[in-house]
């Protein structure tokens, strides 16, 4: 016979009728959560199976954190689930309300209220947001960095000796991918002299404080000295005193002021023999910490991504200062005894526990740590985390990243014992933006070693550096190591490991990364490092970072990345790291849709690597699939927050038949419309828009104004261009704006093609090996290239049998298409210039490889002999001048002055031969002007 249901509820801090020896019931609630726990312990003690702890609306504030370990697991399946009342919001806090603030003294603008003494925090939250520490900015110019410290050179800096505070006073720096801190141990005169071994940490490695990898910014903090913006605080924990000076318009009497006193709220862990199981928290936030260790000795020597060297390091040369500000054996040694910053929430060997719908704000730390090294845990036990999902979550405005999975140290990468393996974890639907305020060098979403990783559909953005980045240990953990790393030094003090790591079988899908990268450097929406074989990485949306769609670290290898949308990216939409030896490679890059089509690091066939139908495209030209991929990302469901106009529901695509038509000849647009939603789309139009002089007309039915979820409808429309044109060759770009009601919204999107008008040739005939347009308008002409060819084929316009033994033949080349560089445009001659024949020469610019003279030199008809300058481009004159057999090439900038280029060629011509305009059979179009023929 099965037990009742348990439901314990439990009522926030300070509730009039809350008793911890009540029945805790919603009538007469608990008082404090670590009472519930006990009851949970009792409850399933007695062989109840479904056990839930609610929490009513309010603040509980907790003293000390919640440990659950296996005595608080949910038995056979059914998880033990914490959990906010229906209708509430309840909050989990570790910090205290601060009151009672008044004015110190006249005029100040700051103002101190009164706390507990000997208390300390590094955050403070004022009305829900991070206040900023008291800070001076340091002018790198006016600093000498030193191996105990800084050097003062600017004698206004002379008051530092005066600080009273100055051991609570910090050094920060904010270099390329790594932010670091160190406590002041005292300023005499001109001289800092740092903490240590915080500053012994801190210049050693790489992108260290004394060689930054970048430009990097200096400041000092905390100091009641430095309080002198709105929205800076100080804390005095001798005195128990508060500063904070506040913002415009903030009223302190009615002001919410939190200070985190604690370091973790909930530690969800057990053993490797007894792992914790069966837990389920749902719809809590959780919010109030802080963590202290970056003031202490250790400072905060970061090395990348929220690993930090911590206490002194037994294998530093006494001239580490100089000899290892940028790597050396020493350093190498250090890299398996690296901490990592621990989460505000912890989990490690726990099997089956789930995060659903909480809130994870205002952190002191990472917001949630997942099978971090043990450091990295209260419970002293770390890694060993299995099945644990995270959905529906928001991370937003925590001083650390949003969520780190896995550890850093040999045990997570190639554990001791298979239970330390994390395995299994997905992370979906989940929100973390504008977080990893004080830490800069955190992730949004962070995988270290894990086997079986899904990250799903998540929106990350508005960070400082990268966005989703996978793997550790730069290849050096991987089989066989890294030939980098053994002329480093590491392998002699760790082996050379022969087996892969943890880390496999990642699946990064459909996730919205948008906005990264902002301060840091060397990273990207989505950034790997190492080996990670089966991962995938499909159908995510980034845009907008600040340095690289997706950079492939040292060593990244096996990866696909596929059907992916790279908008907006300020370097190159790939790169790898392929310097030093590295082994990046085995990388698969097959149909991603970019605006940025650059490249970087990757060839397709070299290295392993696959790179090919890659497709670049403008907000204008986003293809049905693209526009599908942009949609769905990010995440889904009742997740998935309100419209984004930015990726409207209906994917929009466009065709024209022909796309270079003569002027007043007709072409048909086709339009077809898919509507990308979940629910049905109504009022859906198409309108075509076209410039002045072409008209448009429906063809046909215009698009269904329902259309079914992933159903599409078509338009046709004719559109005609001028009678004529004032230019050989016109352009027309033609709109499509599709507009509806979809996710119970309205949505417009604008598609758009261009359509390429010639004005007929009338004056000179045309000849084409290759696949060719010819226009010409007045004095000027254009030949259009559909498609490439051989060097030898060509598309031609000319006069027959017009330049005699002395004849000269000029012409402008107006315009190149700069696809490609060995594309030429000119004045030729030839026998016949309707075919293969001797007496051939030309003098044709290019766009990349400046002017060339070109002649056949043997009489079989090819151009096999050249003369060129290189750096002239178009618009250029160019010029041949016969003289019987004998014919020379020049070109000009102004049409005056003529420069020879090459020598006098002999070739065997006709007594008359064909003159005319040439392009060499590069796709594109060219322009000429001013064509003439002469005789001598």
């Amino acid at each position: 016979m099965s037990l009742s249901p348990v439901v314990v509820t439990v009522a926030p801090t300070g509730a009039a009728n809350a008793d911890d020896a009540g029945p805790g019931r919603r009538s007469r609630p608990l008082a404090t959560l670590g009472e519930a726990r006990r009851r949970v312990r009792a409850a399933l003690a007695q062989g109840h199976l479904d056990v839930t702890v609610e929490l009513l609306d309010g603040v509980h504030r907790l003293t000390a954190p919640l440990r659950l370990d296996a005595a608080d697991s949910g038995r056979d399946g059914h998880p033990v689930i914490w959990t906010a009342a229906r209708g509430a919001e309840p909050v989990i806090s570790g910090a205290v309300a601060v009151t009672g603030w008044e004015p110190d003294g006249p005029a100040t603008g700051v103002h101190r209220a009164r706390v507990e003494a000997g208390a300390d925090s590094r955050q403070l939250y004022v009305d829900g947001a991070l206040a900023r520490r008291a800070r001076m900015r340091l002018p790198r110019e006016h600093v000498t960095l030193t191996a105990t410290g800084l050097t003062l050179d600017d004698p206004a800096l002379a008051w530092l000796a005066g600080l009273p505070d100055q051991g609570r006073v910090e050094f920060q720096a904010t270099s390329a991918f790594t932010n670091r801190f160190a406590p002041v141990e005292r300023i005499t005169g001109t001289t800092v002299v740092m903490r240590q071994p915080a500053w012994d940490n801190n210049t050693y490695g790489y992108d260290t404080l004394q060689a930054p990898m970048r430009v990097p910014e200096f400041f000092l903090v905390n100091s009641r000295s430095f309080l002198d913006e709105p929205g800076e605080w100080y804390l005095d924990p001798a005195s128990g005193t508060l500063y904070y000076r506040p913002l415009p318009g903030q009223d302190m009497a009615t002001a919410r002021v939190e200070l985190p006193r604690l370091e973790s709220l909930l530690e969800v862990g057990g053993t490797y023999d007894e792992p914790v199981r069966n837990l389920r928290f749902e719809n809590l936030t959780f919010t109030g910490t802080t963590w202290l260790r970056p003031s202490s000795s250790d400072g905060y020597a970061n090395q990348q991504t929220g690993a930090f060297i911590a206490g002194p390091q037994p294998h530093r040369p006494a001239d580490a200062f100089a000899t290892c500000a940028v790597g050396c054996a020493g350093f190498e040694a250090s890299r398996d005894g690296w901490f990592q910053v621990p989460g505000a929430v912890q989990v490690s060997a726990a099997e089956d526990v789930a995060f659903a719908g909480c809130t994870f704000v205002n952190l002191g730390s990472v917001a949630l740590g997942i099978g971090n090294d043990a450091n990295a845990h209260a419970t002293g036990v770390g890694l060993g985390a299995r099945r644990i999902t995270v959905t529906g979550g928001v991370f937003t405005a925590n001083a650390g990243g949003g969520i780190t999975v896995g550890g850093v140290r040999p045990d997570a990468h190639h554990p001791s014992d298979p239970r330390m393996v994390n395995s299994d974890i997905v992370i979906s639907d989940n929100r973390v933006f504008a977080t990893a305020v004080d830490y800069l060098d955190h992730a949004g979403v962070f995988a270290s070693y894990v086997t079986r990783l899904t990250i799903a559909h998540n929106y990350v953005a508005e960070l400082p550096y990268s966005g989703i980045a996978l793997g550790y240990g730069w290849g050096a953990n991987d089989p066989g190591g890294s030939l980098d790393y053994l002329a480093r030094g590491l392998y002699d003090f760790r082996p050379v490991y022969d087996t892969p790591t943890t880390m496999r079988d990642v699946h990064v899908v459909g996730n919205h990364v948008r906005d990264v990268v902002r301060t840091m450097a060397g990273g990207g929406a989505l950034y790997t490092l190492s080996a990670i074989p089966g991962g995938v990485l499909e159908e995510n949306y980034c845009e907008k970072s600040g340095q690289y769609g997706i950079y492939f670290d040292e060593a990244s290898r096996h990866l696909t990345v596929r059907r992916n949308v790279f908008a907006d990216t300020a370097g190159p939409w790939a790169h790898a790291n392929i310097a030093n030896g590295n082994r990046t490679g085995d990388l698969t890059l097959t149909g991603n849709h970019v605006t940025n089509p650059a490249v970087t690091g990757i060839a397709d066939g070299r290295r392993g690597d696959v790179l090919r139908d890659n497709v670049t495209v403008t907000p204008e030209t986003v293809s049905v699939e693209a526009a599908r991929v942009m949609y769905d990302a990010g995440p889904t469901g009742d997740h998935r927050g309100p419209p984004d106009p930015g990726r409207p529901p209906f994917g929009v695509s466009l065709a024209a038949d022909p796309p270079v038509l003569d002027a007043g000849e007709t072409a048909v647009v086709t339009v077809d419309v898919r509507n990308l939603s979940d629910r049905r789309a109504s009022a859906v139009t198409v309108a075509l828009v076209v410039p002045d002089g072409w008209r448009a007309e429906r063809a046909g039915r215009p698009v269904r104004c329902g259309l079914d979820s992933g159903a599409s409808g078509t338009e046709r429309w004719k559109v005609t261009a001028p009678a004529s044109a004032r230019v050989p060759v016109g352009s027309a770009v033609v709109k499509a704006v599709v507009s509806g009601w979809a996710d119970l919204a309205g949505a417009e999107v604008v598609r758009s093609l261009t359509l390429t008008a010639l004005n007929p040739l009338t004056s000179l005939k045309s000849q084409g090996s290759v696949s060719s347009r010819f226009a010409e308008a007045g004095s000027r002409y254009a030949i259009m290239i559909a498609e490439p060819g051989s060097p030898d084929e060509y598309g031609v316009v000319y006069r027959d049998g017009v330049a005699g033994p002395s004849a000269v033949i000029t012409a402008r080349v107006t315009h190149l298409d700069p696809a490609d560089p060995r594309a030429e445009a000119g004045v030729v001659l030839r026998d016949d210039l309707s075919g293969c024949s001797r007496g051939h020469a030309a003098m044709v610019a290019t766009p990349g490889e400046g002017v060339a003279f070109r002649w056949d030199a043997d009489g079989d008809g090819r151009l096999d002999s050249a003369g060129s300058v290189p750096d002239i481009g178009a618009p250029v004159w160019v010029r041949l001048v016969r003289s019987g057999d004998q014919v020379s090439g020049y070109y000009s900038r102004s049409g005056t002055t003529w420069i020879k280029v090459g020598p006098t060629a002999d070739i065997t011509g006709a007594h008359r031969q064909d003159a005319g305009l040439t392009a060499t059979a590069r796709a594109g179009w060219f322009g000429f002007s001013d064509f003439s023929v002469r005789q001598a």
